[in-house]
């Protein structure tokens, strides 16, 4: 709590923190608005489809406003992470990755996608095996994609890959 200055009005609240604060209590309002908006059907008694959005969004409306009485009262940050400086390369890499798994996500399919997502924050987070990355960062994606599209029912986005192995194992269009 380093950046608390005791004076005549308390302790100046910090704008990092505070801005972090803000945007919890944001994400909760707009969970709460958009669980608000869900149809539901008179068939349920009480527990119906927007009980657990409503859970979430109190939650997070709870964590904000702990972030934001922690915030005014100085913050959470120790004195020595204060002082540490973004490492603004890791961002672009993580950042890139995000970007092109939306891009790629319809054209190429969920596993390349989430590849080359899985690559890019490896390569962030420092890592320079980019084949062991992208091995690791398929085995979850295929993992993910089987489970969703084959047990759950949901198409994530279907590509060469996924097509490939479908018709392999014979469970195209099935």
């Amino acid at each position: 709590m380093a950046n608390a200055v005791p004076g005549a009005g308390g302790f100046r609240p910090t704008m990092g923190e505070t801005t972090v604060a803000a945007g919890v209590l944001l994400l909760a309002v707009v969970v709460g608005w958009q669980a608000m908006s869900i149809p539901v059907s008179p068939i349920y008694a009480k527990v119906g489809p927007t009980v657990v959005p409503v859970i979430t969004a109190l939650a997070l409306g709870g964590l904000g406003v702990v972030l934001l009485v922690t915030a005014w009262r100085g913050g959470w940050q120790l004195a020595d992470e204060e002082e540490a400086v973004p490492d603004r390369k890791a961002l672009l890499w993580i950042a890139a990755g995000l970007v092109l798994n939306v891009l790629l996500i319809g054209p190429a399919g969920f596993t390349i996608a989430s590849v080359i997502l899985f690559v890019c924050v490896a390569r962030g987070f420092g890592s320079q095996a980019v084949l062991r990355d992208a091995a690791i960062g398929a085995s979850f994606a295929l993992v993910a994609y089987f489970g969703f599209a084959k047990t759950l029912g949901i198409d994530i986005g279907s590509g060469l890959i996924e097509n490939a192995i479908e018709r392999v194992i014979g469970t195209q269009g099935g």
